[in-house]
């Protein structure tokens, strides 16, 4: 797939993107936590054919800028804010998996900046104080420096979801290593560990698509809270999925949201 890179300085922070181009209205997306903007690739290239599509590489991840001095939920909204403008992208439809989602979610609860949002396996829950130590954890247990990109293939899982996840390292002399920091990654939980985004939530006014995994990291309580507050939301479960279904199932994924695009008129 053709991308071409765009660069967007907001703050001092350098923010990289993957511009796939394309006609019609403009949709971006936002990856999760220790992710990066090619692991959208796959639905990118689908969505290509109907949309102006926009991966972003947010603060602290991928090519943008790998120690920012904010990493607020705040600074990243505002990220997703100053893209659109810079690129020309007016109210665009904003697809977040994970924490991405939560960026969008939260950028999403401004009136009249977006027009319509996708959350991918996310959910405006309450807080987790035990998020930091558990993502702390799990980025402990990633066998840094890995020998070969074959073995963080198979680390992540193998398949497109273990292709996705190794997509993101690069390679150093001794192997190959996260373009990230643990210590920002762990830091930009702090403020989810600590304050909900319910509130935010209830102030969402645009059009919205929630996709769920069949094997979801989210309790159903918590989805079945959510969608009890805000019964507008159209909301699919894809069975035999995980947590990374954008990598699992991409053409699922990407049939979704055509349908759920075309419904906007």
């Amino acid at each position: 797939m053709e991308w071409a890179e765009r660069v967007v300085v907001r703050g001092g922070v350098r923010l990289v993107c993957r511009d796939v181009g394309g006609p019609g209205p403009a949709v971006v997306l936002l990856h999760g936590l220790a992710g990066h903007a090619g692991e959208w690739d796959a639905l990118a290239e689908r969505l290509s054919g109907r949309h102006r599509v926009v991966a972003v590489d947010q603060r602290g991840h991928g090519a943008s800028e790998r120690r920012p001095g904010d990493v607020s939920r705040a600074a990243f909204v505002a990220d997703v804010v100053a893209v659109a403008a810079r690129l020309g992208l007016d109210r665009p439809v904003l697809v977040g998996q994970s924490l991405g989602g939560h960026t969008a979610l939260l950028t999403a609860a401004h009136p009249g900046l977006v027009r319509a949002l996708v959350l991918v396996e996310a959910a405006p829950r309450d807080p987790d104080p035990r998020a930091p130590l558990t993502v702390g954890a799990w980025l402990d247990s990633w066998p840094v420096p890995f020998p070969s990109r074959a073995a963080a293939v198979s680390f992540f899982g193998g398949g497109p979801v273990g292709e996705g996840w190794a997509a993101g390292l690069e390679r150093h002399a001794d192997g190959w290593r996260p373009r990230f920091d643990r210590d920002v990654m762990v830091a930009a939980l702090a403020q989810t560990a600590r304050r909900s985004a319910l509130p935010a939530w209830r102030r969402v006014g645009c059009p919205t698509l929630a996709v769920f995994a069949r094997a979801s990291l989210i309790p159903g309580a918590d989805i079945d809270a959510m969608l009890a507050r805000r019964p507008p939301t159209v909301a699919v479960s894809v069975p035999g999925t995980g947590h990374d279904l954008h990598m699992e199932r991409p053409e699922i994924l990407h049939e979704l949201l055509e349908g759920f695009l075309a419904g906007l008129g």
